[in-house]
């Protein structure tokens, strides 16, 4: 009897550590909300195709969410009057974007399955979906993610590695959440997409020697030199094919044209050159190593089970 006891509660045990554990599935919702990924899908392929900048936004939601306290959506979460929220963070301020889309698919997949599917997971979907919208790679995506029911302005400003970060110190912020270096290298071709605005190049342009010349000299006619004339100006990140999610970014690296010094520094006779050069001659191991250093991210403390909630509406708490 003591036997059969002994393994009933050994059994009560795994099943509740299987309910409350922290491992993703790709197959999460494959009975609770089967159209989930279709109808997440469709919303980012038809903003995409309205306006190919999105693609990078939202890639670019994921990633700031992840770095913050975790991918739980608490990126678009508003202020209140409990907490000041990530969105006025000065690595967002006037530059995060991609809340309508968003909402609009979140609204979609509530009338599908009610209080079932989280705005952490929609996040990390969109994201994926937004990258092969923009011919890059796929991968599965792991799901379960909770949202969470607070966010920390004060950890989105410390946490997020600003555009003035070398080498270093890029790697010391990744490793704080998990990911190697050669993590940082890939992830850091997520700028074969999108802008960036002229305050965050400036320096570079005016006050760095490792910079092609008609590359600096053709960017300095939207970005002049004073500060705050033109700070918002945008400057595609890949000037080689901007809306293509290809490995060009690398492949400009080698010809000192990295927009921003946290993407030059990747190529200036330091340790990850040889990534660099890699990626650039050919863009097999860059679009697998990318998609694995996804997943890894999309893995950063995450709250599941019992943890945060599903939001009903992404932008506050239930």
């Amino acid at each position: 009897m003591a036997s059969c006891l002994s393994v009933l509660l050994l059994l009560c045990l795994a099943l509740a550590g299987s309910v409350s554990g922290q491992q993703l599935s790709a197959t999460f919702y494959s009975r609770s909300c089967p159209r989930a990924l279709a109808i997440i899908r469709a919303g980012v392929r038809a903003a995409v195709a309205q306006e190919p900048r999105m693609g990078a936004s939202l890639l670019r939601l994921h990633f700031h969410d992840c770095f913050v306290q975790g991918c739980d959506a608490s990126v678009l979460l508003n202020d209140t009057a409990n907490f000041t929220g990530e969105q006025g963070a000065n690595p967002n301020v006037g530059s995060i974007r991609g809340f309508n889309v968003v909402d609009n698919i979140k609204a979609q997949v509530e009338a599908a399955c009610k209080q079932t599917v989280s705005c952490a997971d929609i996040l990390a979907v969109a994201a994926r979906d937004s990258v092969v919208a923009l011919g890059g790679p796929s991968w599965r995506v792991l799901l379960g993610r909770r949202d969470s029911t607070t966010a920390s302005l004060a950890l989105a400003n410390s946490d997020l590695p600003p555009p003035s970060f070398d080498v270093a110190n890029l790697t010391a912020s990744f490793a704080a959440k998990g990911l190697s270096q050669a993590d940082m290298v890939a992830l850091s071709g997520a700028h074969t997409v999108g802008q960036a605005q002229c305050q965050n190049f400036r320096d570079r342009l005016y006050n760095e020697t490792n910079i092609d010349a008609a590359f600096a000299a053709a960017l300095k006619a939207s970005c002049p030199r004073p500060t705050g004339s033109g700070d918002g100006n945008l400057a595609p990140l890949d000037t080689t094919t901007p809306t293509a999610f290809d490995n060009a970014y690398y492949t400009n690296l080698l010809s000192n044209k990295g927009l921003l010094h946290s993407d030059q520094v990747l190529f200036n006779g330091g340790a990850v050159d040889g990534q660099v050069r890699s990626y650039a001659s050919g863009p097999s191991r860059f679009r697998r190593d990318f998609a694995a250093a996804m997943v890894k991210m999309g893995n950063i403390a995450p709250l599941t089970g019992t943890q945060g909630q599903i939001r009903l509406v992404c932008s506050k708490v239930n």
